[in-house]
């Protein structure tokens, strides 16, 4: 088993793609940056499930983003956030 390529606290950034397939990450949340919160384990990938078996098993991570930067008229506190689970191939290095 590899080790997490993100560690707990890091900044990442979650990819914008257009992939034709089921794969967990919602549109309003690609492009966004969060931190990671929690190392959640290996599990198989939604976008090969479809027509498999979820190999190969892929670490998921829970990432906190800041509601204010989700959503432009968000009316909140600046401290709300939304923890939402990606897979790591869909996570980037962000400073």
């Amino acid at each position: 088993m590899s080790e997490p390529r993100f560690a707990l606290g890091q900044r990442v950034r979650i990819a914008a793609r257009d992939v034709a397939v089921h794969h967990r990450v919602p549109a309003y949340a690609q492009g966004h940056v969060g931190t990671v919160e929690r190392i959640c384990g290996l599990y198989g990938q939604p976008e090969t499930y479809i027509h498999g078996d979820g190999q190969p098993f892929t670490r998921l991570y829970r990432i906190s983003l800041a509601q204010t930067d989700l959503w432009p008229d968000y009316s909140g506190s600046s401290r709300d956030r939304l923890d939402i689970e990606i897979f790591e191939h869909w996570l980037e290095a962000s400073s």
